[in-house]
Formats: structure tokens, sequence, C-alpha cells
């Protein structure tokens, strides 16, 4: 652009003119250079080769050149265009010919024939001879050149704007875009993605009494997956030694520093700080453990609020979706078990599949609000979903499996009155082998608390105040919106926790406990509930800036399960969720949960050494 700028605008103004020449001119290049490389193992000559134009970065980035999908319209066709979405429907690699030689039975001059894109890539049969020379050739039979066909891979695929970019009122519009050659299976359901290409049209299905339309194509020429770029979330070096030097100021009391990161999260909600330390842990999440058998465990941890009306469920399941780079919401009711994996659907004779939210949120978050309200067997798709992290597809033919590397976070409604001498799966109806998938389910109680509802009257009518909303705006107390996506993208990014001996004997001590005096929880209480305090631990060791776990990343795992257990094992102090608060003094306060959960599991007989229990109470 900057080398040649009146070569870049013809490029730019006349791609389907002179991109063709560009390819010839590579090809060219290619023989001359490949004499010089026959030393070289792997050199080969090319069939085809093509000059991709990648404008990231390039003044071609302007708003008439890189429209939304939703605002093309026809003065973009014929121009080199770029487009930003998301693959939501890939198709098969097909083979289609790219262009035949006919020669002349009259004049016997040889001319190729190239498929036509508005009448779906036939290729016409030659009318008249295009000879120009002296004497016009009016010939009008021709014969086909035998091995002359040359065909070439192809590939359609759909991309749908993001939500996020969206208006008010708007409809997210797609658009089919055609892969040939080299960018052929590059790409699939649920990516992010930005294409450069050529706008054309092509006539739609003939169908009877229904009238023939031009829909509008792109014909790439790039493209360029955003999902490991995640161009949305940069992390400048400033930031990560601001981050660093706010961990250092708080090296005496880390847990104040952490309570300051997580009153960022739903700060227009007071208090429910269980919640918030739930939501960070499930978005940090866990490291991916993989065994010399190739078996993997999940590193995404899930989570479900259960709670009444009006207890800010949904405002946390929104708050979540900003802070994570990839998500998708939705609700119960509107989705079926097809919609959550993947559908198939029929397009010109041919099935092929269409990404569902499941699979659109593949690397992010997956929010499904009124949990209660799916049927059952809606919910049962996403067993396989939530644990292997992986859709088995068998349908119409199609038998494949596709990646769900996504945390849920659901939010249901208790089933009546919650009735807290019943189990878990009673009160919200929801089975038990979905129960313990779940690595936290908080319960949310509207309990009748006069000193509460004033505390909670006063903070929703404070922010009404422009005036204390400024005092608040302070990085030691609390985080804002994009440091704290910075910060959960940086931890995951950066630390790969392991638990030293001290955390894994807390653990394991508080996992045989559990399943001892298990009971009303057995649904809860399988060998799940070990990976999820191993997950919690090692999500906590992310929050707090570090690269191991401790005794105090497991004890706080373990009151994060406690908490979600409707009869609390070994802590009768953790209470309602809903009511939990920051305390001034968060460090004080661990110290006494951590010695009175440490005196609970040592009274019991444990199979670890009695010394080492000892030893560790000290």
């Amino acid at each position: 652009m900057d080398e040649h700028p009146p070569v870049a605008h013809l490029l730019f103004s006349q791609p389907t003119h002179y991109l063709p020449l560009f390819d010839q001119a590579a090809l060219w290049a290619q023989k001359i250079i490949y004499p010089d490389l026959k030393g070289w193992d792997n050199a080969s000559l090319k069939e085809f080769v093509h000059v991709r134009i990648d404008v990231s970065g390039s003044p071609l980035e302007s708003p008439e050149t890189f429209p939304s999908i939703g605002r093309i319209r026809v003065k973009h066709r014929g121009i080199l265009l770029t487009l930003k979405g998301t693959v939501i429907r890939s198709g098969a690699v097909k083979m289609i010919e790219g262009e035949r030689e006919f020669i002349c039975r009259k004049c016997k001059i040889r001319f190729k024939v190239y498929p036509e894109l508005e009448t779906r890539n036939t290729l016409p049969q030659p009318l008249s001879c295009p000879s120009q020379g002296s004497k016009i050739c009016e010939g009008t039979s021709f014969q086909f050149v035998e091995g002359s066909t040359v065909c070439h891979d192809y590939q359609e695929i759909k991309i749908q704007e993001s939500t996020q970019v969206l208006g008010v009122g708007a409809i997210p519009r797609s658009i089919p875009i055609i892969l040939m050659d080299d960018l052929v299976d590059i790409v699939k359901a649920g990516d992010d993605i930005i294409v450069t290409g050529v706008l054309s049209a092509k006539w739609s299905s003939v169908l009877k009494d229904v009238r023939c339309d031009l829909d509008p194509v792109l014909i790439a020429n790039h493209v360029r997956r955003t999902n490991e770029l995640k161009s949305d979330i940069d992390i400048p070096d400033d930031v990560v030694m601001t981050i660093k030097q706010f961990w250092l100021k708080f090296k005496d009391a880390p847990l104040k520093g952490r309570n300051a990161v997580l009153r960022g999260i739903c700060p227009q909600i007071f208090g429910l700080f269980t919640v918030k330390l739930a939501v960070a842990l499930t978005l940090i999440g866990g490291v991916q453990h993989v065994d010399a058998s190739g078996t993997k465990i999940r590193g995404e941890s899930h989570l479900l609020l259960v709670g009444d009306p009006g207890t800010g469920k949904s405002q946390f399941l929104k708050f979540a979706a900003k802070l994570s780079n990839r998500s998708v919401i939705t609700t119960g009711l509107g989705s079926t078990s097809a919609g959550l994996t993947v559908t198939a659907v029929k397009d010109g004779g041919e099935w092929m599949l269409e990404a569902g939210a499941l699979v659109l949120a593949d690397g992010g978050l997956c929010c499904i609000d009124e949990f209660d309200s799916m049927r059952e067997h809606d919910r049962a798709t996403i067993h396989e979903a939530m644990e292997q992290q992986t859709i088995s597809i068998a349908k119409a033919g199609l038998v494949t499996t596709l990646g769900t590397r996504t945390i849920v976070f659901g939010a249901t409604n208790p089933k009546g009155h919650y009735d807290p001498s019943q189990t878990l799966s009673v009160n919200t109806a929801l089975s038990g082998p979905l129960l313990s998938r779940f690595d936290i389910v908080l319960v949310l109680l509207d309990t009748k608390n006069p000193e509460w509802d004033a505390v909670v009257s006063s903070h929703i009518l404070g922010q009404a105040d422009p005036e204390r909303g400024k005092q608040d705006d302070d990085f030691d107390n609390i985080w804002p919106l994009s440091m704290l996506r910075r910060y959960i993208h940086f931890v995951k990014g950066y630390f790969k926790p392991v638990l030293t001996k001290e955390a894994e004997r807390v653990i394991s001590s508080y996992y045989q406990m559990q399943r001892r005096i298990a009971v009303q929880n057995a649904a809860r209480t399988t060998v799940r509930m070990l990976e999820s305090l191993i997950r919690l631990a090692q999500a906590h060791a992310r929050l707090m800036f570090r690269n191991e776990v401790t005794r105090l990343d497991a004890i706080t795992a373990i009151l994060c399960i406690e908490s979600s257990m409707t009869t609390s094992a070994i802590v009768d102090s953790v209470g309602n969720a809903l009511h939990s608060n920051f305390t001034d003094n968060p460090d004080g306060e661990y110290a006494k949960q951590e010695r009175l959960i440490l005196k609970r599991l040592s009274s019991i007989d444990e199979v670890t050494d009695p010394n080492d229990v000892a030893a560790s109470i000290t």
C-alpha cells in the first residue's frame, strides 16, 4: 500500500481483474527461483499459487471497506472487501471444475471456458468462436480437449456478525463465504474470523412459485482466525507491571488484595462475597491434565446458581459474559438440544452441520439462564459437553465429534419453596448426574433479615448519587471491568499452578471425610468432587498471582464446596451465600476458619498419618 499506491488502488478497485495477474506473477516467480532450490528436500513446484491480501493494519481497514455484515450493499460489489464474524456453518470440502479447454472445429483455435458463479459454478457451453484474427470465425461446433480439465478444492461456509456490535433491536445477519484451494478446511464452526475477498452474487435455488433473487456471496482471498489472537484483550507491559506492584503492596495481607479484585465483579450488587469468589474461580479455571494414555481431565469449572427471584442470578450471568473474551447467553425455555449442541440442516440438497450455543462458546463461556425451564432430554444432551468437553453427533448420515471446551454457567429457581431438609436434587428437580458435573452449586435463599435489608437498601440508593460513585473509583478498593478482563486473561495464560504436599493432604482428608458422612449429598460426593477441589484450588492460586497451590488455596476451595452443600459437613458458620459480605480483616477471618477446618479434619480417623495432620495444624 505504501510502496505502490497506484497498484494498491487498482487492486482494491478491480480485484477480479488484477488478482489473477498477481497469481500468474507468483507462478512465474516460482519457476524462476525453483532451480536454485533443487537441493532442498521438500522443494516442489506448486500447481496453484495465490497471492493473499491481508489488510490488517493498512488504510483498507476503513468503515467503507470493512463494513458489518448487515451493512453490505450493492456499492460494495466488485471491490476488495473485509468482513468479520463467527463461523456458524461449515460445509463439506468438494471438488469443482475450474476451467475446461475447447477447440474450434473450423479455425482450430484453442480457448478456455471458466465456470459462472451466478449460475452456481456451472460450466457454460461455448456458443461462438472467440477468435480475434483478421477474419472473424463464425464457427459454432467445438470439441472438448481431453485431459484439459483443471479442478479446485471448494468449500462453502457461513459467517454471522457478532451480537456484541449490534444496535438496539437489530438481528444478526449472515453471509456465505466461498473458500478455494489452500483456504479450505482451515476454519471450523464457532471460530471468529476476519475474511478478505470479492463480493459477488449468485442466483438463489429455483423453486416453483418463488421469485428468483441474487444472493450476496463473498469469494475469499484471505482468511485470518482471531481465536488465538485475542485481539480484543491486549495486555501491554505497563499493565503487567501495575498488577505486580499491586500484589507487592498487599504482600502482607494477600486476601485483602484478593477482595479488592473480587469487589470489581458485579459492583452494582452489594456483598455476595461467596458468589463473587465462585464466579472468579469459575472464569479463571484450573489446569487441564492429560495422562499417559491420552485421557484428558478438564480444567474448566462449571457453576450453578440456585436462588429465589430477585437474588441477582441473571446479573452475575450477564457480567460473567462481559468478562469472558468469548461468550454465548441463552435461556432454558428457548433452548433445545439441537440449539445447544449442533443442528443438521439441508442446504441445496446437501446436509451440513450448524453450530449451536455450546460449540460457538468453545474456549469461552456459555451462560444458560432459567436452567430449570429446559426439557429433561434437552438437559441430558449437555452431560457429555460438560465432562468430556466434546459433542458426538450422528445425524442425517453425518457422524462426527466437535469440541466444547467451554465453561457452563447456569442459573435456576428452586422447585417451589426451598426445603433445606430435602436434597439438592429434589429442590432443583435436576438429576444427580447433572448436579455432580457442576463444581460449585450455590443456593441463594431470600430469608427475611432486617439488618441486611437496611444495608442493601442504603447501597442501592447510594448508587444514584454521582458524588459517592467518584469516591469509590479507587484501584486499591475496586477494579474496573477492562482491568478485570485483562487480569483474568493474563493469569489463565501465565500461571500453571502445581499442588504442594500440604495442599494435597488437606484436599484428600476433606474428600475422604465427605465420602464417609455424605447421605443427603450423595449425588455431589463423587470422584468429580475431588477433581473440583483441585481445579478450584488451582484457580485460587492463579487469582492470588501464584504458581503453586498452598494450604490457603486448598482451604478456600473447601469453603467454596462447603457453601454449595445443603448441609455443611464441617463449617457451621458458612450460612446463606446471599448474606455473605466482604469482611474488614479477611486474613484474620481466614485464620479462624483454617483452624476450625484443620481441627475437624484431624478429629476424624483418617487414612493419612496422624503425625502429618498434627504437624499441619500446628
